[in-house]
């Protein structure tokens, strides 16, 4: 765990030092070490995740005064799901902090950015209770905004639903259904595996923290794979 590189690469010296430990303990280092000195991330995940959905609600709000609620609803939806999330935490170099149990470190992909987003959840909770909201807003502001200029300029704002219904009323006479084929993790935090399909026929699958954003990876994914045909 290095703390001192992580504070110096955001920018931010911990007051209560235990609190970015426990921001940095994965629940599978935890169970594989009972007597660490700190609680696992969970709870920490648990109010960041709210802490900031504000702060980056906050932020559009000022800077587009003339979008809809729609479309900043659309936006903040980009920039918090856990693939922007793992992003910005790659950017600091989250991951060589984060504390995993043998089992968790060998994970790659799609479990590994969970992970690493989750952390950021913990880490912006961390700095809230350390620091207030100003402290929160500052890390916010530098290391989860600076995803939006490529959000706007790639618009993947859109909401792929809405594309993919348009799509295919138009092709195929139809609309596209979703089925939730399973829920999976705590209760707070379960990721939802989700399949889209144009009448009985199955097109794509995927994941998510809601049905929401489950459906949306689906649609996402089912565009990707017309775009190929």
């Amino acid at each position: 765990m290095n703390v001192l590189g992580l504070e110096k690469t955001i920018n931010y010296s911990f007051n209560t030092k235990a609190l970015i430990k426990e921001a940095l303990t994965h629940r599978s280092y935890r169970n594989e070490n009972p007597g660490w000195e700190v609680p696992h991330n969970e709870r920490l995940e648990f109010l960041g995740d709210a802490v900031l959905e504000l702060t980056v609600t906050e932020e559009l709000y000022n800077r587009f005064p003339d979008e809809d609620e729609g479309k900043l609803t659309s936006i903040r939806a980009a920039l918090v799901n856990y693939q922007l999330l793992a992003k910005a935490g790659n950017d600091i170099a989250l991951e060589k902090s984060v504390l995993l149990s043998r089992g968790e470190a060998k994970d790659t992909g799609r479990a590994r950015e969970v992970i690493i987003a989750n952390a950021m959840e913990a880490l912006i909770g961390a700095l809230y209770l350390d620091g207030g909201l100003t402290a929160a807003r500052s890390f916010v502001a530098n290391f989860v905004m600076n995803n939006l200029k490529g959000i706007m300029k790639e618009a993947s704002y859109r909401d792929p639903k809405s594309t993919l219904q348009e799509m295919t009323q138009a092709t195929k006479k139809m609309t596209p259904n979703y089925r939730v084929i399973s829920e999976t993790g705590p209760e707070h935090k379960k990721i939802f595996k989700v399949s889209v399909y144009f009448e009985n026929e199955f097109v794509a699958e995927g994941e998510g923290y809601s049905k929401q954003e489950a459906e949306v990876d689906a649609a996402k994914k089912a565009l990707e794979m017309l775009s190929t045909k």
